[in-house]
């Protein structure tokens, strides 16, 4: 391994205490291992070790080598004995290039009583002799749980360890490993918590809004106004009537109106109206009794019964069949309902959020839905964005979703190119919110390096929703056409129209081709 000319300074005996004895000597060593045991930075130690090893062992200089597994190196670090705070470090080579990587290999130590004989590591031993050192031993840096390396003891003589040094040299080593370890363990750790508090903070400034909604992410004008509707109306028990196309995030703006309300430690009860069979779901509303209907073998509570003092959130309330609508208009007039099959009057006190995709004022027109109960949930109307509508909000989204399914799925991504930022943002999302994440979740699944992989050509290249009328190709021709004129017709190069549409360029220009997309004559 290479070194520089520090690695070998010689030492001046002068001011070592050898400890003649063995007891002395491994009270000494106590010593030492009490003291370093508890040191916690990496570079402390080292210094720590340079200060105090002299007393316990007669060396000249001691080296420290510390495997890397990242990058599957010896990283060494030389303390010169006779100089307290002197640290020489950051030496890393190949394992195979010095003998701490052979120890650290086999696990076993390894002894060289006279340098002159060795022609093994030729750099690091040419410049042991060019500094006079004569022989050395090298032994493990291993605790249980893991092998971290090695630990040389170097000298000016020759032959000056021998097999009772080298079981002491062992026991310190093996001091030394734990301490080693704790220092690393201690590192990691302060590494991983700075990086979760970076992390932290900027999920908080990148990804979460400032009204303490946790589970709402962007920051847009238009999600803002919606944000303060919900402040504003979340403190009272009025009936909310969530608006809004399939994949807006209805529901988590319900559950943001019942976290922020006085209603916060009781149940949250959500049901989609549309999920439920018309003929289940008045039972499912209200319960019934035993013997109800088939299959009724049991008394069963209904929703709003479970969601007394609390909240119930009905999801695309406009498919509640009409002859159900009068008994729902008389639990919120009302607060009260009978269970299928019984007389008995059940009183609730109860919180409705409604929700629904559908134009409920267009129902009403058509007799679909009674104009009193639209009137009755829409006490305060709140309209979800669509995601076409917030588009600053989808580098954010898409950045959430990425850690997030990154995390989950054990995967090490960790930037989404612009040029697929810049394309999503320019997308229709016809499907919303929901589309967006699951195109993310499907790219983190492709992605198989550190930049995440979108399948661009899988959407819709749109700038707006095509009308019914508008077919596929056409959409797709009216977006390229609009690209090219942005770009003045350049095709290739960072500024051109298959960049902008997140294509290659001979893609771009098959496409041209198929569609019938020409330049026109000037």
């Amino acid at each position: 391994m290479p070194v520089d000319g520090s690695y070998c300074q010689a030492m001046d005996r002068q001011g070592i205490s050898p400890c003649e004895d063995l007891a002395e000597r491994y009270q000494a060593l106590l010593e030492v291992a009490q003291a370093i045991s508890a040191q916690r930075d990496i570079d402390q130690l080292f210094r720590d070790l340079a200060h105090r090893l002299p007393r316990v062992v007669q060396v000249n200089f001691v080296a420290l080598s510390v495997h890397n597994p990242v990058r599957n190196t010896m990283r060494l670090h030389t303390i010169q004995a006779n100089v307290p705070a002197d640290l020489v470090g950051g030496h890393e080579g190949a394992i195979e290039g010095s003998p701490a990587g052979v120890v650290w290999q086999t696990q076993q130590p390894l002894l060289v009583s006279d340098l002159a004989r060795e022609d093994r590591w030729p750099t690091v031993t040419r410049c042991m002799r060019e500094d006079g050192v004569s022989s050395f031993c090298f032994m493990p840096l291993t605790t249980a749980a893991r092998r971290l390396g090695a630990m040389g003891f170097l000298s000016l003589g020759k032959e000056a360890y021998g097999d009772v040094d080298l079981e002491f040299l062992q026991q310190v080593a093996n001091q030394v490993a734990v301490a080693v370890e704790n220092a690393l363990a201690f590192q990691e750790i302060a590494e991983l918590k700075d990086k979760l508090a970076k992390e932290k903070l900027y999920l908080e400034e990148e990804l979460r809004v400032e009204h303490g909604f946790d589970d709402i992410i962007g920051d847009s004008k238009s999600l803002n106004q919606v944000l303060k509707q919900v402040e504003v109306v979340a403190p009272t028990d009025s009936t909310v009537l969530i608006q809004g196309e399939t994949g807006t995030g209805k529901e988590l703006i319900a559950r943001a109106i019942h976290r922020l309300s006085g209603r916060s430690e009781r149940t949250f009860i959500k049901l989609n109206c549309a999920a439920i069979p018309t003929g289940l779901l008045e039972s499912e509303l209200f319960g019934h009794e035993r013997g109800a209907f088939t299959g009724a073998i049991s008394q069963k509570a209904g929703r709003f019964e479970l969601a007394d003092k609390g909240t119930i959130f009905l999801d695309e309330v406009g498919e509640i069949p009409l002859e159900l609508q009068s008994k729902l208009l008389r639990v919120l007039q009302e607060q009260e309902f009978e269970r299928l099959g019984s007389t008995k009057t059940i009183r609730v006190n109860v919180r409705l959020i409604a929700a629904t995709n559908r134009d409920l004022k267009r129902l009403v027109e058509v007799n679909q839905f009674r104009s009193d109960l639209y009137y009755r949930l829409n006490v305060f109307p709140i309209t979800a964005p669509p995601l076409r509508e917030r588009r600053e909000d989808i580098p954010i989204l898409v950045r959430y979703f990425t850690q997030h399914y990154a995390v989950r799925m054990k995967r090490n991504i960790q930037t989404v190119p612009a040029k697929t930022l810049d394309v999503l943002s320019r997308y229709a999302w016809p499907g919303n919110i929901r589309e967006l994440e699951n195109l993310v979740e499907r790219s983190v699944i492709l992605t198989q390096g550190a930049d995440l992989q979108v399948p661009i050509g899988e959407l819709q290249t749109a700038s707006h929703l095509p009308s019914p009328t508008t077919t596929l190709e056409e959409a797709e021709r009216e977006q390229i056409l609009r690209a090219l004129r942005e770009a003045k017709w350049v095709i290739g190069g960072p500024s051109g129209a298959a960049t902008r549409l997140g294509l290659k360029r001979t893609t771009l220009q098959s496409k041209m081709q198929k569609l019938g997309v020409a330049r026109p004559l000037e």
